[in-house]
């Protein structure tokens, strides 16, 4: 079998699997236990930051400041919509979060995870809410280590 390697977080992957489907597992498996939910906000931080080119540049700014929010200050996503409600908010946002053709979010240096989403399905639906948050620590780390 032909492994290859995501471009962006250095996953290694099955032949004809993508990152994409390890998101989708996850997202099948909160769907099948709504109490694996209380990571959601992580999932898909973790996924986005590893996979910068789906944000804006801006975005990834501002998913980069999230991330700190909910690993180093133990913010809840229900605080985090209180205080970014106006900020966020499309009306009021004079920039997109997702990656456009003239804004698509990059690191300026090369960044070394040391957990991708491939490894939290590894660990299985029933580590996923430790395995998450584990993840969201180790993205922490690897972007801390690059300043």
């Amino acid at each position: 079998m032909m492994e290859s390697t995501c471009p962006e977080c250095g996953a290694v992957l099955a032949e004809g699997q993508t990152c994409r489907d390890h998101f989708d597992q996850m997202l099948f498996w909160e769907a099948e236990d709504f109490s694996r939910g209380v990571v959601h906000h992580l999932l898909v931080l973790c996924y986005h930051l590893q996979h910068p080119s789906l944000y804006s540049m801006e975005g990834l700014q501002y998913g980069l400041g999230l991330l700190d929010q909910f690993v180093v200050q133990g913010i809840t996503p229900a605080d985090v919509r209180k205080q970014s409600r106006d900020q966020v908010a499309s009306g009021n946002r004079n920039w997109k979060i997702t990656a456009r053709p003239d804004s698509i979010g990059a690191y300026d240096h090369p960044i070394t995870w040391t957990m991708t989403a491939a490894d939290v399905v590894a660990q299985g639906a029933d580590n996923y809410v430790d395995s998450v948050r584990a993840w969201a620590q180790s993205v922490h780390e690897s972007l801390k280590l690059v300043g």
